[in-house]
């Protein structure tokens, strides 16, 4: 397979969904919202999306499953798997916050080989392919050089439910706050560890995300040069639900942290 084509037609087909989310809110109607649980809220504007995606990427690779959030399509392919968020940021899109974007990963065999995040209001799309670098608008990008944690701006995201693990989440939270240039919540998974892999955050971490929150943005930071661990430092991210990515230099100092924070 040709990943730096596939990679090439991927992007065409998120610029085309990007453009119709972006036509889309100009005018939404937040009264035209569904709750598929607790905070947890879909418009037509997703499932919209998500359709044509599906039906655009379907084209690329006929035998290729997909595993979507809107869960318009769920297939499994022997080979090939797309693995799609139409609209990462949902609750963001809703309430006007101009932080969204839109995810798309190529499984082969299980292991990535097609990454591509767009985050629709900025134009900013960010992609790489096995074999290749990774990449934001056609420029290389690399992780950051930040060696020690205090010199680092951290992004999160807060769980909005299944609030177990929320008072040591909090713990570990105030540590970060005070070891750290900071920490910023954007909103959209994709887009955080899009912005680790391009050295604008030195780490990102959270807990209770989902295979389509992460799997092309996890892809571009390994590809970047960094690192994907879950929160006892092993590489089952996707199936612990627990992710930490970072530059490659701070992973001991993050690690300790958390290990510490959820053990006690």
């Amino acid at each position: 397979m040709n990943y730096e084509l596939i990679c090439s037609k991927v992007i065409a087909v998120t610029r085309l969904t990007g453009n119709f989310i972006r036509k889309e809110s100009m005018n939404f109607d937040a009264n035209a919202v569904e709750f598929k649980g607790l905070n947890d809220m879909v418009s037509y504007v997703d499932k919209s999306a998500e359709k044509l995606l599906v039906r655009n990427l379907a084209k690329l690779i006929p035998e290729a499953g997909f595993t979507t959030e809107e869960e318009t399509i769920n297939t499994k392919g022997l080979m090939y798997n797309w693995i799609i968020d139409p609209l990462d940021g949902t609750t963001n899109f809703i309430h006007g916050v101009p932080t969204y974007s839109i995810s798309i990963a190529l499984y082969e065999e299980d292991k990535p080989v097609v990454g591509v995040v767009y985050e629709i209001n900025r134009g900013e799309m960010f992609y790489t392919y096995k074999g290749g670098d990774a990449f934001l608008n056609n420029k290389t990008i690399r992780v950051s050089s930040r060696p020690t944690l205090a010199d680092c701006l951290l992004a999160t995201g807060f769980p909005y439910y299944q609030f177990e693990k929320q008072a040591q989440y909090m713990k570990l939270l105030s540590e970060m706050m005070q070891k750290s240039h900071g920490l910023r919540r954007i909103g959209s998974a994709a887009v955080d560890l899009a912005y680790v892999a391009c050295g604008r955050f030195d780490a990102f971490f959270e807990y209770n995300l989902n295979a389509w929150d992460v799997a092309a943005g996890a892809y571009l930071v390994q590809q970047a040069g960094g690192n994907i661990l879950n929160f006892t430092g092993g590489d089952e991210f996707i199936e612990t639900r627990e992710i930490l990515a970072t530059n490659a230099l701070i992973d001991g100092e993050m690690l300790e942290a958390i290990k510490r924070t959820f053990n006690s």
